[in-house]
């Protein structure tokens, strides 16, 4: 949707769940000499002042990457990420976000590519911006979901799609598995990560049938809640769907997940899934 603006959300608990997770991935990648490449489709703005109007409305950030900030017994995985965003950051002090954008600009290698597509025309401007020069990166301004099956194959022949729409169209449940079909059926050895909320259980539900039935194969979820689900209105939980997984990542968020439930939960009815959704 148009209106969508991340800025509100920045580095709130969702954030850190689908960051870990990116990170895990690209570097797992740059292990090899061999370049990458990683799309992804919903880049939004990709570096958010966590001091303006936008962020500073609900403080999401408070119960995500700021409950982190300090801490000194981050498991490695955890703590890679937030060196990352401190990277972003003056004297130490927590004033800036980086989005999945310059997260993974900061993974480059000289031999890897980025492709990032926004929609929102100010998305797109204060994205160019952030990125800078950088002839590793192309930036469109155009529907990743639709356009980005046009660059796969990669001619790498490895890499990462990163799917994380902002959900607020009820379609979105069902158009990223069928662009998720689409691309894998052009690049099957690929790794695609698909990020989603949890609002309405029953759409997540009905997500996970539609992938399980989609015949691909190798489809791993991590999720991580920090409240019951609920008809209310806001998200409780989120997680990261995650095809042809390396074989490293499960065993990684087995540990890093009940560490964040501890930190992030405040409730009691914080809790975290890891499962199979298809078998390879």
């Amino acid at each position: 949707m148009l209106s969508y603006r991340h800025s509100f959300h920045a580095g709130n608990f969702a954030d850190v769940l689908k960051h870990i997770v990116l990170i895990q991935l690209l570097d797992y990648f740059a292990k090899k000499d061999k370049p990458f490449c990683c799309i992804d489709t919903h880049a939004g703005a990709g570096d958010y002042a966590l001091d303006s109007t936008y962020a500073l409305k609900n403080s999401e950030f408070a119960n995500g990457i700021a409950k982190l900030w300090l801490r000194h017994d981050l498991p490695d995985a955890v703590a890679r990420y937030v060196q990352l965003i401190k990277h972003a950051n003056n004297d130490g002090e927590m004033t800036r976000y980086l989005g999945s954008p310059r997260i993974a600009q900061q993974l480059l290698r000289n031999q890897d590519r980025l492709f990032l597509y926004e929609l929102h025309s100010t998305e797109v401007a204060l994205l160019s911006a952030a990125i800078g020069r950088d002839k590793r990166v192309k930036v469109f301004h155009a529907d990743g979901l639709k356009n980005a099956i046009g660059l796969l194959p990669p001619q790498e022949r490895r890499g990462l799609v990163l799917i994380d729409p902002s959900y607020e169209i009820k379609t979105d449940y069902i158009d990223v598995v069928t662009a998720l079909i689409t691309m894998h059926k052009r690049f099957a050895t690929g790794t695609y990560a698909l990020w989603y909320p949890v609002v309405d259980r029953r759409r997540n539900q009905a997500l996970e049938r539609t992938l399980q039935a989609s015949g691909i194969k190798n489809i791993q979820l991590f999720e991580l809640g920090i409240a019951a689900d609920t008809h209310e209105h806001g998200m409780t939980a989120s997680g990261m769907v995650v095809i042809n997984p390396p074989w490293t990542l499960t065993a990684q968020m087995q540990s890093i997940l009940p560490w964040l439930l501890d930190v992030l939960g405040n409730n009691g009815a914080e809790f975290y899934r890891i499962q199979t959704l298809v078998a390879e």
